[in-house]
């Protein structure tokens, strides 16, 4: 399997309160030869599963939290190679979503950087922790997403995407993070999400939405937003993969995505 790497071609600079931490921070995205890597001061850690220190209610890599919406963003828009360098220690919120990191990323252009091949095949790479389910196999970008909440709206709701590269932009980008509104005092009090307000998340009442949102079934597509940032560490492009996860978080996809990387190779 055979693909092309590309990455942006010039600077991205982009500013905003860490997503939990709510610290001012400002984000670089430089062109990059040597697949993804994040930066803070003279720390440099490569975006590979190995690197991920904690998925508590976000993807962190080394020192360096909530890296999952601009990892989707350079998996949906095909960026293998970029060199991110941060002021402080955690991805700006910006609007909840990866649509600034997208739009930023093409309104930049893109350079490539060559042809790369995975040199391993796989047949099928498969997580199940029930209620948990990942299956992963080569395919056409094929990607779907079964978000279920038991006994609380909107209960069952599937996002099923069958050219994920192609739709990502519009389709899914745009899909913000979300809370159950019973769990938003808590999350508060723990001192988290500092950086997001009402129109920054979406907040699932036990009766529906409590803000308006930008998709019926915006949670199921943040959830494939997530999946495939988190996944994208494996550093499989979206397009060379059929997908299908069920009740999946950060934990579970990063656990995938190291399954994954050990299923192939890369050959530069």
């Amino acid at each position: 399997m055979t693909y092309t790497r590309k990455t942006v071609a010039q600077d991205v600079k982009l500013a905003g309160l860490g997503l939990h931490s709510g610290v001012p921070v400002e984000v670089t995205i430089r062109p990059g030869s040597e697949g993804i890597a994040f930066r803070l001061g003279a720390t440099r850690w490569q975006a590979i599963p190995e690197n991920v220190s904690d998925t508590t209610r976000c993807t962190r890599l080394g020192d360096i939290s909530t890296i999952e919406h601009l990892m989707s963003a350079f998996c949906g828009l095909e960026v293998t190679d970029a060199e991110v360098e941060l002021s402080a220690a955690e991805l700006p919120a910006l609007d909840g979503s990866s649509t600034p990191y997208s739009q930023a990323l093409m309104a930049a252009g893109f350079e490539t950087r060559g042809q790369a091949e995975i040199g391993q095949p796989f047949s099928r790479v498969f997580l199940q922790d029930l209620p948990v389910k990942i299956a992963i196999s080569k395919g056409e970008g094929q990607w779907r997403y079964e978000f279920r909440l038991d006994d609380h709206f909107p209960g069952e709701q599937d996002y099923d995407c069958p050219d994920v590269v192609a739709s990502y932009a519009t389709q899914i980008a745009p899909a913000r993070t979300f809370a159950l509104a019973e769990e938003v005092p808590a999350v508060l009090q723990a001192g988290l999400a500092k950086g997001l307000d009402i129109e920054k998340a979406l907040i699932i009442g036990m009766e529906g939405y409590k803000n308006e949102p930008r998709f019926p079934d915006e949670p199921a597509r943040h959830k494939l937003l997530d999946l495939m940032g988190d996944l994208y560490l494996a550093g499989v492009p979206a397009r060379l993969l059929n997908v299908v996860a069920e009740r999946s978080g950060h934990r579970t996809n990063v656990e995938a995505a190291r399954m994954l990387h050990e299923a192939v190779t890369h050959v530069t």
